[in-house]
């Protein structure tokens, strides 16, 4: 008689050839992993996949329903090594035929690497009763003040399926990337971690319909619908369109670096004559300028034929071009960027490379330009396909103020590098 056991799936399967089918080879890694990282002890979950095919390895991290892949892999004798070249990051774990242990960070940085831990994917057991609803946009603000400028207050989106929860904090420097997690004894916990980015967000809904929000437990938020903000007195997150500003909105917007071939493109070029222009202020290193990218090539291909250029201005982290000349290859091959990305140089050189701009701090900074050369918006940031409708918002808006300005007839004066002509 065919013997039967109770698979994790909650199947229960009988028979050799069924149940040598439905579980993974003591020998393979491949499939779905539950793995976590930990930053500063804090234990971040986040789902994980493995395609095997010999001694070759893929791993991909999710964000949303996007995967994101390593450039090559191995996995041999026990040993898995990902790499991850637009990250600049590689993952190393050994596999004991039940769990895999190791480490996950930057190639070059001399903190210490992620610990990094996986197990083979277990579902969860659904929630037997009913969960607290907090579908819908929210107000955030710091509840424990500091010095800080940056992430004193956002927005939160939220979306729900009975007990599952997903969504995204918009905030100064950026979107958290796409959250995912459920409600569990009265508590909404949810993570993100897609290879950067790590944050673990928890939650409890208080008697007055707000949530008391921590996030990597330290910092600690209390958030309101967005209708009953203001009565609850959380302060209106900030306009992302008035963060970063033209410091003399009558000049023309100037720029000039290298592009990775050394070919010097600047304003003054006669390709940009009488253009509409998308001008990006980011790096490869910079998560949102990721989640930016794929719309930026989106409206090059759709505005293009109609006047409109875009150019990357790219600050990176590191100033070693044999460094910074890979990762930024594989951001251009990645998102297929038809458009010029320079590199101008470091981060900390950002505010003198570019002295027109205000307030400069936010990766990315995207400028629009009209025809005349002359800045018409400036925007800090960038609202992520996780942010759902508000991501939505922010590209039917952009598409609206392109179209307008590529209505505009030509101005008859040139861009220059040192003042405009005639």
């Amino acid at each position: 008689m065919a013997s039967c056991r109770l698979l994790r799936t909650g199947v229960i399967v009988c028979g050799c050839l069924l149940a040598a089918a439905s579980e993974p080879s003591a020998a393979g890694i491949g499939g779905i992993w539950d793995a976590i990282v930990v930053v500063n002890k804090v234990e971040i979950p986040f789902r994980f996949e493995i395609v095997q095919n010999g001694t070759r390895a893929e791993g991909f991290f999710f964000e949303g329903d996007r995967k994101v892949g390593s450039t090559s892999g191995t996995f041999d004798n026990g040993t898995l090594r990902l790499e991850y070249d637009h990250l600049n990051t590689t993952l190393e774990a050994t596999y004991d035929g039940d769990r895999l242990r190791g480490t996950y960070g930057n190639r070059r940085s001399r903190a210490k690497p992620m610990e990094f831990r996986a197990e083979r994917h277990s579902p969860i057991t659904p929630a037997a009763t009913p969960s607290p609803r907090v579908e819908g946009s929210w107000a955030m603000y710091r509840t424990a003040k500091d010095n800080s400028k940056l992430d004193v207050s956002g927005r939160l989106y939220l979306r729900q399926s009975a007990s599952e929860v997903s969504g995204a904090i918009l905030r100064t420097s950026g979107d958290s990337g796409t959250l995912v997690g459920r409600w569990r004894d009265g508590q909404l916990v949810m993570s993100h971690f897609a290879g950067e980015r790590p944050l673990l967000f928890e939650a409890r809904l208080n008697a007055d319909g707000t949530l008391a929000v921590t996030l990597d437990r330290q910092f600690t938020y209390l958030a309101a619908r967005t209708a009953e903000a203001k009565s609850k007195n959380i302060p209106e997150p900030p306009d992302l369109t008035r963060f970063t500003s033209m410091k003399d909105p009558s000049q023309r917007f100037h720029f000039a670096g290298p592009t990775l071939e050394g070919q010097t493109v600047s304003d003054s070029d006669v390709r940009f004559d009488g253009k509409v222009m998308v001008v990006t202020v980011g790096g490869s290193w910079c998560p949102n300028c990721h989640d930016e990218a794929p719309f930026l090539v989106e409206l090059y291909k759709e505005f293009h034929a109609r006047g409109l250029e875009i150019v990357g201005l790219f600050f990176e982290n590191d100033p070693d071009l044999s460094v910074v000349r890979p990762r930024v290859l594989s951001f251009i091959k990645r998102y297929t960027v038809p458009f010029p990305i320079l590199v101008l140089g470091t981060v900390d050189q950002a505010a003198a490379k570019l002295p027109q701009l205000e307030n400069l701090a936010v990766y990315p900074t995207t400028l629009i330009l009209g025809r005349d050369g002359r800045v018409r918006q400036v925007r800090a940031g960038f609202a992520s396909a996780a942010t759902g409708e508000e991501h939505l918002r922010l590209k039917r808006e952009k598409r609206e103020l392109i179209k307008r300005l590529l209505e505009e007839k030509p101005s008859r004066t040139r861009r220059t590098s040192g003042g405009d002509q005639p």
